[in-house]
């Protein structure tokens, strides 16, 4: 369906797009941000798609998708199946390892992270804040720990999970107060946290360098993070441990966390003070 679809459009040519007038990109628009719009269409849930699909998504005709979608294709960006559908090409996870907040900081913290997975056998996150949500670069778990939301480079929120909570409390005052302004995360699982009490969390996160979360979905866990630093003294990513709620109490959990990120921010240069928290970067 999907090959046929495709040789339809490209006999149509010129024709087909008139036909679409619609839908054309605004005025001006440049290339790369339609072929970035045509990437930006894959999700967790949405990871192999048709031609027509992807146009719907990106909002933009078909026959203009299609001469992109073969461009990223011949470059690795994307890959087609045999149905006709596309996927994420691996070329973009070369692109994306050689990135210094994501693979620079993953290699210096992963013998750290090891040796957490050892004593917890459960969870051990690391993640990174690209805009307003977190991403996570790295995610160590036993075939035996409980199910988790988020997987590696897959976001997370920064208001509902410990790791988003941690990167949000070290962000600059003027993002923060943004975010803290919307309006609360709906996400199932986890209690939405209004502004006030955001306000103190955060105010606890900066002062005892321990973020953590209760959640009952997609199974009832409790998170421990902390922040990493790098060597100008900014939260360069976060730290965490995710462990069956009613098990080991948080509080014997947060020593070991906070210690393991303590050595990746060594690691990555940072003077650190023992008893230091959090300072939000102005």
């Amino acid at each position: 369906m999907a090959v046929a679809e495709e040789a339809g459009l490209e006999a149509a040519g010129p024709e087909a797009e008139a036909r679409q007038r619609g839908k054309r990109p605004k005025q001006g628009e440049p290339v790369i941000d339609r072929a970035l719009s045509l990437l930006a269409v894959f999700t967790d849930r949405r990871r192999a798609l048709t031609l027509s699909e992807m146009a719907r998504h990106a909002g933009m005709p078909a026959p203009t998708a299609l001469r992109l979608i073969a461009r990223l294709v011949a470059w690795g960006a994307l890959e087609r199946l045999e149905d006709g559908r596309y996927v994420v090409g691996v070329r973009l996870w070369e692109v994306a390892s050689l990135s210094p907040r994501g693979h620079g900081v993953r290699e210096i913290a992963l013998p750290y992270l090891e040796d957490l997975f050892a004593v917890t056998r459960h969870h051990v996150l690391l993640a990174v804040r690209d805009k307003g949500e977190a991403v996570l670069i790295e995610r160590l778990s036993s075939k035996e720990a409980t199910e988790v939301a988020y997987r590696v480079g897959g976001r997370a929120p920064l208001r509902s999970t410990a790791v988003g909570l941690v990167l949000l409390a070290g962000a600059d005052a003027a993002f923060q107060e943004a975010v803290i302004r919307q309006p609360p995360d709906a996400e199932a699982g986890v209690d939405a946290m209004p502004e006030g009490q955001l306000r103190r969390t955060l105010s606890d996160v900066r002062r005892t360098g321990v973020a953590m979360i209760r959640r009952s979905a997609p199974s009832r866990t409790v998170s421990v993070a902390s922040p990493i630093f790098d060597a100008e003294g900014s939260v360069a990513a976060a730290l965490s441990i995710v462990v069956p709620d009613g098990g080991t109490p948080p509080n014997v959990l947060a020593p070991a966390v906070q210690a393991a990120a303590r050595a990746v921010s060594r690691n990555l240069g940072y003077n650190a003070q023992p008893t230091e928290g959090i300072s939000a970067r102005r």
